[in-house]
């Protein structure tokens, strides 16, 4: 089955000065992936009559479907809708039905309509307008030789709301489109270059319809398997396996299945195990306890967090050995083991977990440079540390740091931590 190709043109200065970010082309990709349709390009342009034909004439040289948001406001600046009229040789015409959802809009808001916002109900004659039922902007759907463009606002909940109601189903009719699914794995602990080795055997057998994505993003990699075809029952069976295969290979390196996050994903394994976690934070100032927190119902397993930064405060509040400080210093496996082991017991957890290092820019020494990191794990059958070797990037230090202390309990919880 021939592959249906969709382009997205977003349209607005200020997307291109930085002064908001484009989401809506995310959430696009997104659903018409869904749908069985693939975006090939995303092409942002300013608020140029010449800019969006030129975008209008190179989008239909390579895809089947054009959809294009913003520019439809009613001020000087917004040109998409005078561009259209030129481009498909038409002229604007009063579109009764949009002129009375403009006017309900107003009425309902206790505003009077005005000239402006009268003018948003004309459009071009040849177009097939798109209801708005949120906002004052019609979208405005054209065909021309087999491919379909289609205008929307920028405004995301406007344009979200019309491509579910309207313009998803309308292209789902017109295109007989593919069965396309995505399956996700997640992995942590294994660099991009190494994991693509592990798989090339695995990758190169995979049938034609089938492709794989490695989204790396600190010291994790996303695997996204895609599969296209006219039967979603058989593609998914499928795809399953091929999923199974990976499990087989790469077991100790995967942490779950789908887009969910590495603490979430361990939230569910401290759940299911019935365990409670503590952390004690040194350089990495309480970030460890924001991941672990930041999941809905994580009470129910993280009792709490002494951020220790200074050494005072991990003998006053963690017992640190003043010798084990004085003998050792604060970034060190002696440190980090007392800090981890005594965090447990102090809040009578089941697991305790520290971090102490050197985040820089400054502060490095020959013996102990900038991004010298010693984390460790406590439970009842061991303490255990990890010496870790970053870059001079201070945040980044400290979210390597904290995804290394993650991945350290995940192991840890696959191990050794019974009931």
């Amino acid at each position: 089955m021939k592959a249906v190709i969709a382009e997205i043109i977003t349209i607005g200065d200020e997307i291109l000065y930085g002064q908001i970010v484009d989401t809506n082309s995310a959430w696009m990709g997104a659903e018409l992936s869904k749908a069985g349709i693939k975006v090939k390009q995303i092409t942002s342009v300013s608020d140029n009559a010449g800019h969006i034909t030129e975008a209008l004439d190179n989008a239909k040289t390579r895809a089947d479907i054009i959809l294009m948001t913003g520019g439809l406001g009613p001020t000087k600046d917004d040109l998409t809708k005078d561009v259209l009229t030129a481009y498909f040789h038409t002229t604007l015409q009063l579109h009764e039905p949009s002129l009375a959802d403009i006017a309900e809009i107003f009425k309902n808001r206790g505003r009077e309509l005005t000239e402006l916002n009268r003018e948003q109900a004309f459009l071009p004659a040849a177009c097939t307008p798109v209801r708005n039922v949120l906002g004052t902007a019609p979208g405005m759907w054209f065909e021309q030789n087999g491919k379909v463009y289609v205008s929307m606002p920028g405004v995301p909940f406007e344009m979200k709301r019309m491509m579910t109601d309207i313009v998803l189903p309308q292209l789902k009719a017109y295109f007989k489109t593919p069965e396309i699914i995505h399956k996700v794995v997640q992995t942590v602990g294994i660099a991009e270059s190494i994991l693509a080795a592990k798989l090339e055997t695995w990758e190169t057998s995979l049938p034609e319809h089938l492709k794989l994505a490695y989204l790396p993003h600190l010291g994790s990699v996303r695997l996204r398997l895609t599969g296209s075809g006219e039967d979603a029952t058989q593609l998914e069976q499928e795809m399953q396996a091929e999923v199974d295969k990976l499990q087989q290979i790469i077991p100790s390196y995967i942490f779950a299945h789908g887009e969910i996050k590495l603490e979430e994903a361990i939230g569910r394994m401290l759940k299911e195990r019935g365990l409670t976690i503590a952390t004690a934070e040194s350089c990495t100032g309480g970030y460890l306890a924001h991941k672990i927190t930041s999941i809905s119902g994580s009470s129910a397993y993280y009792q709490g967090s002494v951020i220790a930064y200074h050494n005072n405060v991990k003998i006053r509040e963690l017992n640190v050995n003043p010798e084990t400080l004085q003998q050792h210093g604060a970034v060190s496996e002696a440190t980090v083991k007392e800090m981890a082991a005594n965090v447990r017991l102090k809040f009578g957890s089941d697991i305790g977990v520290a971090t102490s290092g050197i985040a820089g820019p400054d502060g490095g020494t020959l013996d102990k440079p900038v991004g010298t990191i010693w984390i460790a794990y406590s439970d009842k059958y061991k303490t255990e540390a990890r010496l870790l070797q970053f870059n001079k990037d201070r945040l980044l230090n400290i979210e390597y740091t904290t995804l290394a202390v993650l991945n350290l309990v995940r192991q840890s919880l696959n191990t050794t931590v019974e009931e």
